[in-house]
């Protein structure tokens, strides 16, 4: 993998939103809607990537005694680009339970592909959710046909405890004042009810990956996900940083009350080194909304 920084040393943040508007998607390409109908799953095509979400939302997860919607953290993806010698570079994140790990691990290896992380997003949460970073090259229909045996593994394993009820998970709407949310992290974010979430690209940063770009969409980015009310809110949340902004980030983290849940990478052979730190928190979501502004701040200026 190749990674260039910009000369001007500037941190250049772009917003990825979740969800864009049909005007912004373009054409999905012939070769990426066979991919789609290998997989059985939508996606859409922007940026030069197409890009596959894999929502958990079969699961039932508790965080710090709160349950927590599918939206707030347990989203996965699958990302395809062009690489080298006209070949896909896929990379992806999938969401496991632990009971899933060893058979989709065994899965991807079997059918040619690589795996390049396994961390955890939260802290004391139930069941315990993992991870798996997942990456490859060559035709995209071959990819599709590659990862599929995994991604027909995820569902199946149930944990221990999959009988006992879990709290109803109520789903307030409207009430995060999205605008001042906004306004403090500088950048404008997107609401999938009841869950406000901002992505932000480094766009300072040129990686590229056996040929690919790897930008916002193929997981070069930071974001903070936040649900509840203006006074009680939770947040969940990523940043992409260089080696040398990671002491600084997770200082800006605790200063502001945001516990660190993992620091880990997952672009194997890249310089420099790109580290991605989750965090979580509790509290008023104008603080936690700063607190994450405050890891922004950090980022391209070192």
């Amino acid at each position: 993998m190749k990674v260039c920084v910009s000369l001007a040393g500037v941190l250049a943040l772009t917003v990825m939103l979740l969800q864009q508007s049909p005007g912004q998607q373009l054409a999905i390409p012939p070769e990426y809607r066979d991919v789609l109908a290998t997989l059985g799953l939508n996606g859409d095509y922007a940026d030069g990537v197409l890009k596959v979400t894999l929502t958990r939302t079969d699961l039932a997860v508790v965080v710090a005694g709160k349950r927590i919607p599918a939206a707030f953290g347990l989203d996965g993806w699958l990302a395809f680009a062009k690489g080298e010698r006209g070949m896909d570079v896929m990379m992806g994140d999938l969401v496991l339970l632990e009971d899933e790990v060893g058979p989709v691990i065994s899965a991807l290896l079997s059918n040619g592909l690589e795996v390049t992380a396994l961390h955890n997003h939260f802290l004391r949460e139930d069941p315990r959710i993992m991870f798996l970073h997942v990456h490859g090259m060559g035709a995209a229909a071959a990819l599709a046909r590659q990862v599929k045996p995994a991604l027909d593994l995820i569902g199946r394993a149930r944990p221990g405890d999959a009988a006992q009820p879990r709290p109803p998970l109520q789903l307030p709407r409207g009430n995060l004042n999205v605008d001042r949310l906004n306004k403090i992290i500088g950048f404008t974010g997107t609401v999938t009810p009841p869950v406000y979430k901002v992505v932000v690209g480094r766009t300072d940063l040129e990686v590229r990956d056996m040929g690919a770009l790897v930008n916002a969409r193929m997981g070069l980015s930071s974001w903070a996900a936040l649900f509840g009310t203006d006074d009680t809110a939770l947040v969940a949340g990523d940043v992409a940083m260089l080696e040398d902004e990671v002491t600084p980030v997770i200082s800006a983290l605790r200063s502001n009350g945001l516990e660190v849940a993992a620091i880990h990478h997952h672009m194997t052979g890249s310089r420099p080194m790109i580290i991605f730190l989750h965090f979580w928190g509790a509290g008023p979501a104008e603080s936690l909304a700063k607190g994450f502004r405050a890891a922004l701040d950090e980022l391209g200026k070192h």
